[in-house]
Formats: structure tokens, C-alpha cells, sequence
């Protein structure tokens, strides 16, 4: 009886993995009574989130149509019931049928005694199947490793600075359509990967990778469990054994706003055989949540804490990586965790505001700024520069994601990629005597022009490459290794011309193609040091 009723409500089963070299995984088949009581389950819970985000409209016809009447909420109360009889009937029907098939009831045997006796005998055979991740037993709880006087400090930014006052943009009205804006369609534009959408166009494709990591890299997955309390779907790749030279180094990859670790940057640094710890967004594949800007933040946190206290890798050990908008929990993380080994930022932008009002009407900017700077303020150069150590950022020439300006038929402008905008941020805080006023135009036209010429104004400024390394280097060994760096400040405007050339070509690398391509293997190194 337990069986059944487990069968009735337990998570739906994906995929049979690999058991051994002469039994290859396999997808999950169910019979036709579960798929069609599993059918309607969908349709009634698509149609409920449809309505759910469509009720203003939604109502506003009913209350037209005289629904609101007695007679009226009478017929809509039959209606639910009707629904939820069909519902009840759909999932009893799923369950006879999940409990006539020889390959569920052994799952959700073994998932039952999991349940019963967490061993790790017993999670060991629960990892041979691919199921709904909210019924995945818990791996690891950031609480467990954050008590009382243990728990770790965080460094945040303070936001009374940036901050918009709803004054600023008109009054009430306009802050309660900034707080609707961001909580219903916004955030999914800025975050297309936690649409229903998406997660139903791609599911198939996640589950297919998901297997190739498990099955063919030896992938373990796991679930992390934030401050919040948020679930986060993760993937550990263990290359420690393998004898490559980059096994004992752990690369966390951070997504972008519609990347999953099945099919995200983790295969750059993966095919260079360094340790992988990939993870999904909240609300992205099996991670639960939102992620609203507190939420990222508690997800990299729990995810580090994870890498070091169960994994067994120290923080000098450990790489950050990070593609567009992932730039934002990674720098995050960087800042946290300064002993990192370093960070490596691909195709990642400075400050989503300028963005995304690049992005929509001119009307609509003063709302756009005030939502984005009270409920998603990713400011990701304000959390990179308090990162002590090394950094590469890696500007894509065409990218047409995190260009300001793009013109139809024509490719995006490099000088308006806002990566760019990040390395000089980055720039002036390190080297605020270097990287000032007067050097300011300089800097700005090495960043609008592509390698090619960016070669031809490295030769009219006769930038000495062995001179500036060795004024840097000298400086450094001299004074403070630490930031900001007062080097320059006796310089004149043609040794600092030099230098901020020097340095822009150190910190950023540039990447011939478009936003979406994978990272090629060569851009994935060590970040530039004076003192290599």
C-alpha cells in the first residue's frame, strides 16, 4: 500500500543510468495509462500558471462577462470542481500505471529506502537514476557548516547609494509597476531560464547531457542547500586521479541567464581536464527558488562552502568562471572569498542597468532603472574590484548580447560593449594614478577597436612592454601588493599612456565571436601577474 501510494505521489523518472559497461542507461518509458494520466497533470498546471500570470486580464473578462454574480461564481465553482475532480482522477491514474511497471516500483523502492536510511550504500544506488530533483535527498546544508560562532562573515555592498527613491521617477504608481514589472515579466527577461518555456524546450536536451556527465565523465550530482533554504542542483566532475596536471585545481562555472550546467561553459575548463563543480541558478533545471539578487548570492555561498567542507578543496585551489550575467555570483564569490585561486570572467558586463535601457524604449527608462536598481541591482564592477586577486576578462569582438549598440545587418559595435566598461572600472580602482582623467581618452580608444588595430596604436604609442613589466613589478616588490596601487603618480602623460595600454592588454583578452559561442580552450588560462 505504501508502494502505491508512493507511486501516486512521488517525482516523475527521467532516465535509467548506466549500471555497468554491458548494461548501457536508458530512457525511462512509461506505459501509456501513466503517460496519459501525466498528460493531463501538465496541461492543467500549464493552463493554471497561463491563467495565474494572465488574471488581471483574465478576471477583467470574467467581471465584463457578469461572472461575479451569484449565478456566475456558481458556474466557476462547478468549473473548479470539474478540474479538480479530473485532477484527482489523473494522478490516481498515473500511480496504477507508475505501479504496474517493473521499472519505477524498483525505483521508488530504492528511493523509499533512502528515505528510511540515508547510507551511502544506499544513495550510491539511488544515483542510478535521473529523476525529479525535488525528491533528491540532500547532499549538503550551508547550515551545517555556518553555526553559531563558526558562521562566516559576508561582504556586501552597500546599496543606499545606488538606490533610486520612487521620487525620482514620479510617484506610488510607478514604484508599484516597477515592483509588478520585475516580479512577473521582468525578472523572466532578465533570467529567460526559469520560464516554463524554456524548461519544457530544453528538458530533453538537460537530461540527455545530464547522462553524458554521469555516465561517460563519472559525474556525481548533488543537492545543496542554501541559507535560504533554497535547493540548488549541482555537478561535481572529480579529475584528481587523473594525471593531466590539472585535476587537483576545482573550476566553479557560473552560468548565464539561460545556461545549465548540462549545457553551459563548464566544457571549456572541462576538456582541459581540470575538477568541474557546475551548478544552476535558483530556478533554473532541478534548483528551486528565484534568482533575485539575495538568493544568487546564498547559492555561490553554499556552492563554495560545499566545494571546500565536502569536496575537500581549499580556496587556493579553486577557480571561478564565469559567463555573462554569472559574472554577478561570481564576482560575488570572489569578493568572499579572496584566498581563490582566480577568476576568469567571459563575456561579462559591468552593470545591468545601462544594459538593459539600451535594450528598451526610451519611455520606459526611468522605470526600467528604478526596477533593476531596487529588486536586481547586478552591479557586477562594484563586486570585482574588491576582489584582491587575479582576474582575465574576456571580450567576445561580436558579441551582440552585451553591446549597447547594434545595428541591423551590421555587427555590433565593439566600443559599446559593456565589457569594456568593466575593465576600466576595474582599472581605475587598481591604478588610480595610471588610469585617471588624463589618460581616459586613451584607454576608451584601445576599447573600441578590435585586435588588428589595437596593434597598430600599440606601435604609434611605442609602448615598451619590457619597461612597463619592469616599472610594475618593481613597484610592487617595493611597496604593498595590494590595491588600490599608487604607481604613476610622478609619471608623465607618455609613460602613463604606456602603461594603461600596457595594462588594458594584461587584463583583457579578446575572443573573435558572438556571445553564445563556447569559450575556446586557449582564452582558459592564468590571469596576468607582474610577478610570473
Amino acid at each position: 500500500m505504501a508502494t502505491l501510494v508512493k507511486c501516486i505521489f512521488g517525482p516523475r523518472l527521467y532516465r535509467v543510468h548506466q549500471a555497468s559497461v554491458g548494461e548501457p542507461g536508458r530512457l525511462y518509458r512509461p506505459g501509456f495509462i501513466e503517460a496519459g494520466g501525466d498528460k493531463f497533470i501538465k496541461v492543467i498546471h500549464f493552463c493554471w500558471s497561463l491563467s495565474y500570470w494572465t488574471s488581471p486580464v483574465l478576471l477583467t473578462v470574467l467581471y465584463r462577462r457578469g461572472y461575479f454574480s451569484t449565478e456566475g461564481l456558481t458556474a466557476i465553482a462547478k468549473f473548479l470542481i470539474s478540474i479538480g475532480i479530473i485532477y484527482a482522477v489523473s494522478f490516481f491514474t498515473r500511480g496504477i500505471g507508475r505501479f504496474s511497471n517493473p521499472d519505477y516500483v524498483t525505483f521508488i523502492s530504492t528511493l523509499m529506502t533512502c528515505e528510511r536510511s540515508l547510507t551511502e550504500a544506499n544513495r550510491r544506488a539511488l544515483w542510478r537514476y535521473d529523476y525529479e530533483f525535488w525528491a533528491w535527498p540532500v547532499d549538503f546544508r550551508w547550515a551545517d557548516v555556518n553555526q553559531g560562532d563558526v558562521k562566516k562573515a559576508k561582504v556586501q555592498i552597500p546599496r543606499s547609494s545606488r538606490v533610486q527613491p520612487a521620487s525620482a521617477i514620479s510617484t506610488l504608481p510607478c514604484s508599484i509597476l516597477s515592483y509588478i514589472a520585475i516580479h512577473t515579466f521582468g525578472r523572466r527577461m532578465v533570467y529567460p531560464g526559469t520560464t516554463s518555456l524554456m524548461k519544457t524546450l530544453i528538458s530533453d536536451t538537460l537530461i540527455q547531457n545530464r547522462a553524458k556527465l554521469i555516465e561517460e565523465k563519472k559525474g556525481v550530482r548533488a543537492k545543496v542547500v542554501t541559507e535560504d533554504n533554497n535547493e540548488i542542483d549541482t555537478m561535481f566532475l572529480d579529475r584528481r586521479s587523473v594525471k593531466s596536471g590539472n585535476g587537483n585545481t576545482l573550476v566553479i562555472c557560473c552560468e548565464g541567464n539561460a545556461g545549465f550546467y548540462e549545457i553551459g561553459c563548464c566544457g571549456t575548463p572541462m576538456d582541459l581536464n581540470y575538477s568541474i563543480l557546475g551548478w544552476n541558478h535558483p530556478g533554473f533545471g532541478g534548483s528551486s527558488g528565484i534568482p533575485f539578487p539575495d538568493q544568487e548570492q546564498n547559492a555561490i555561498d553554499a556552492v563554495m562552502q560545499y566545494a571546500i567542507h565536502k569536496l575537500g578543496f581549499q580556496p587556493q585551489n579553486i577557480i571561478i568562471f564565469a559567463w555573462s550575467i554569472g559574472g554577478y555570483s561570481a564576482s560575488w564569490a570572489a569578493m568572499n572569498y579572496p584566498d581563490i585561486k582566480y577568476m576568469v570572467l567571459d563575456a561579462t558586463f559591468d552593470d545591468i542597468v545601462p544594459l538593459a535601457v539600451s535594450k528598451m524604449p526610451e519611455v520606459l527608462k526611468s522605470i526600467v532603472t528604478f526596477a533593476l536598481r531596487n529588486y536586481m541591482d547586478l552591479n557586477i564592477a562594484e563586486q570585482v574590484v574588491k576582489f584582491p586577486g587575479q582576474v582575465l576578462l574576456i571580450r567576445r569582438s561580436k558579441d551582440e548580447i552585451i553591446t549597447t549598440e547594434v545595428n541591423p545587418g551590421l555587427p555590433p559595435q565593439v566600443r559599446s560593449n559593456r565589457g569594456n566598461m568593466l575593465l576600466a572600472k576595474l582599472l581605475q580602482y587598481r591604478y588610480p594614478k595610471i588610469v585617471d582623467a588624463s589618460t581616459a581618452a586613451v584607454l576608451e580608444m584601445w576599447l573600441s577597436k578590435e585586435r588588428a588595430e589595437q596593434a597598430v596604436m600599440w606601435s604609434e604609442y611605442n609602448v615598451d612592454a619590457d619597461w612597463c613589466l619592469a616599472t610594475i613589478r618593481s613597484y610592487t616588490e617595493e611597496n604593498s601588493h595590494s590595491f588600490p596601487c599608487h604607481l604613476g603618480e610622478d609619471f608623465d602623460q607618455v609613460k602613463k599612456n604606456q602603461l594603461v595600454l600596457f595594462l588594458a592588454s594584461k587584463y583583457m583578452e579578446d575572443f573573435d565571436s558572438t556571445h553564445c559561442t563556447p569559450l575556446a580552450h586557449n582564452f582558459f588560462h592564468k590571469p596576468w601577474s607582474p610577478h610570473d
